[in-house]
């Protein structure tokens, strides 16, 4: 098996290296690099000491906080504190409401007694399914959830709607104390949950018995870095997920380029590329044979190339956004023109991938390079102005303690990653799970995508440093700051036709973010797409998945703007998997004579068949 490490040479990927030094130069000869000479001047002044001081401290206060800065927490809470205090009004309808909110418990209380049909005084958020029993209908459960959402609802007048607090610091203070209400949710307390009750007295204690099995379970596989319950034995990459057949013909030190085989004897002249986001691993894409959106492509008569990104480790902590555009994006470009030469090429790119796509698609724009023919955008976000709640804490505070941690680490790992989005969605990933896992000692069963969640990758430190600080903090690319060979891009520059694919629930690049591509681009064409599902579920989203919906319009350079919420309440909705409707967009956007497919590699070009897909880079942890 070739070296995971190794760089194989292609005609028109990889430069030259330079020489190596001659044999008999001694390496404590030699100079020491730029940086680090500079970092021996500077620690023999003694100027960088306070600085690395205050990094350790910080990025050991960073472990301990989940990556959440303590100072960005104290002046949100302590902005709105000091306004709330200088409002006497304020004060004064808080205290209105807390009355009349106890008024109501206490009719609720006496009504239902009498009638266990009384309508509830407050009903939950539609997505707030805790209390969705029957056995929480019952006294004296209705009453203690009852009181609980009451008491949710008057801290949520609290901490919104107060005049002169900062927007970002109002939002984080409204976040933070809905997080630490939900920690006290009498949904996860066993003395104060019915369902927990009744399982406890059915079994006689034997689901508590279970769930303390499963939580030192889980600790012992946390500690060691394993895979939650056993998904790391029912979903094997390579046996299980990631098996459409294929090929490893290029590799470089940051990711290797999969052909897949054909399936037809007949293919669209035109190959696919699709860079996958390297905060994932690409097998999202190809899960199992009936849910694998690249096998989907290849049977439908595309010759498709994927990046499989490696898994970087504290060693690769400088390599940065460009090193993802140079030794990614367009080397793989140029891998699939080495085995298709004169083809122009649909690009698809997934998540923080398809921001990258993006950016290398305007550079290729603004430098004359045209080989893109159609740019598809999955849940992929160029504007981060409404990035939604991820935004609560990316200021100059929090980026600045982020990377102190990743300055100390070398990158973001997994687990810390995980954690912010498990935040996001609290009541579905964390409180839940710890209800259902641990007090009912009840396991879910497990599925391919939570196979590939629980396969998690880490970000290196440069990267990240870059894409918090340039694309959220300053929202360069939007805003045509952001540069590429040290020259400004402009998404405006791209004039390839644009499906971009938003979903509902996507916590992670909301649909309206998304759309924003509608207001940066002055591409030919622009098909939007709105799919039922989230983040994930909502890509994952195969003809035949029951209940799913979408809805789509297309836009030319012609058209007027259209908001996203008039977008969203005039186009019409559509059932079933959004996969059609952009495999047919494609095939519009394809020449009508079909090809025979080209062989896996181009061996002229210095292109060879390394390894079967999925390749190696996948496989690392």
């Amino acid at each position: 098996m070739p070296d995971p490490k190794e760089t194989i040479p292609t005609a028109a990927a990889v430069p030259v290296a330079e020489p190596a030094p001659p044999k008999t130069e001694r390496a404590a000869d030699r100079p020491p690099p730029p940086r680090r000479r500079e970092g021996i001047e500077r620690s023999l002044l003694g100027a960088h000491i306070p600085e690395t001081i205050d990094r350790m401290v910080n990025a050991n206060i960073a472990r301990a906080t989940g990556g959440i800065s303590p100072a960005v927490l104290a002046m949100a809470y302590f902005d709105w504190m000091i306004h709330l205090g200088l409002a006497p009004g304020k004060q004064a309808l808080l205290t209105e409401k807390a009355v009349r909110k106890l008024v109501r418990l206490a009719l609720y209380s006496g009504d239902s007694l009498h009638d266990h049909q009384t309508p509830p005084c407050i009903e939950p958020l539609p997505q707030d399914r805790r209390f969705a029993g029957e056995d929480w209908q019952q006294w004296p459960y209705n009453l203690i959830y009852q009181s609980f959402l009451l008491t949710q609802q008057w801290w949520h007048n609290a901490t919104t709607d107060n005049r002169g607090v900062n927007r970002q610091d109002e939002a984080m203070v409204s976040f933070v104390t809905r997080q630490i209400l939900d920690m006290f949710s009498p949904s996860n307390s066993p003395l104060t949950n019915p369902e927990i009750l009744k399982a406890t007295m059915a079994e006689g204690g034997q689901n508590l018995v279970r769930g303390w099995a499963n939580l030192m379970a889980d600790m012992k596989r946390q500690a060691g870095g394993q895979a939650p319950d056993d998904t790391a034995q029912q979903f094997v990459v390579g046996r299980d997920v990631a098996i459409t057949p294929g090929q490893v013909i290029f590799r470089n030190h940051l990711m290797e380029v999969i052909q897949y085989q054909p399936a037809s004897q007949q293919v669209y002249a035109e190959p696919i590329l699709i860079v996958p986001a390297w905060i994932m691993k690409y097998y999202i894409l190809d899960l199992s044979p009936h849910n694998s959106m690249i096998r989907y492509l290849v049977e439908q008569g595309h010759t498709v190339f994927t990046i499989s990104w490696i898994n970087p480790t504290p060693e690769d902590r400088d390599l940065g956004l460009e090193d993802y555009r140079k030794s990614g994006v367009m080397a793989a470009l140029d891998a699939v023109s080495a085995v298709l030469p004169g083809h122009q090429v649909h690009t698809v790119g997934y998540c923080l991938g398809g921001t990258l796509l993006a950016i290398a698609a305007a550079a290729m724009s603004r430098d004359g390079d045209s080989r893109i023919k159609t740019l598809t955008l999955l849940a992929a976000q160029t504007d981060f102005s409404e990035a939604g709640e991820l935004l609560l804490f990316i200021n100059e505070s929090q980026v600045a303690f982020l990377e102190d941690m990743m300055w100390d680490q070398g990158g973001l790992d997994a687990d810390q990653m995980a954690g912010a989005f498990q935040l996001l969605r609290s009541n579905d990933l964390i409180w839940s799970r710890l209800v259902h896992d641990y007090l009912l000692g009840q396991r879910q069963s497990q599925n391919d995508l939570m196979a590939w969640n629980a396969d998690p990758t880490r970000l290196p430190f440069r990267m990240h440093s870059e894409y918090l600080r340039q694309l959220f903090l300053d929202n360069a690319l939007a805003s045509g700051h952001y540069k590429v060979n040290d020259r400004p891009i402009a998404i405006t520059d791209i004039r390839a036709p644009i499906f971009a694919v938003a979903t509902e629930r996507d916590h992670v690049a909301p649909w309206r973010s998304v759309y924003k591509i509608n207001l940066l681009t002055d591409a030919d064409e622009v098909a939007f797409l709105l799919t039922s599902g989230g983040h994930n579920a909502g890509i994952v989203s195969e003809p035949g998945h029951a209940r799913r919906r979408y809805q789509m319009a297309h836009r030319s350079e012609r058209d007027c703007y259209i908001d996203p919420d008039t977008w969203q309440a005039t186009t019409p909705t559509q059932s079933g998997s959004w996969w059609p409707a952009w495999q047919r967009w494609l095939t519009e956007h394809s020449a009508e004579q079909r090809v025979a497919p080209p062989a896996l590699g181009a061996p002229d070009q210095g292109l060879y068949p390394l390894c079967a897909a999925p390749g190696t880079y996948v496989l690392g942890t």
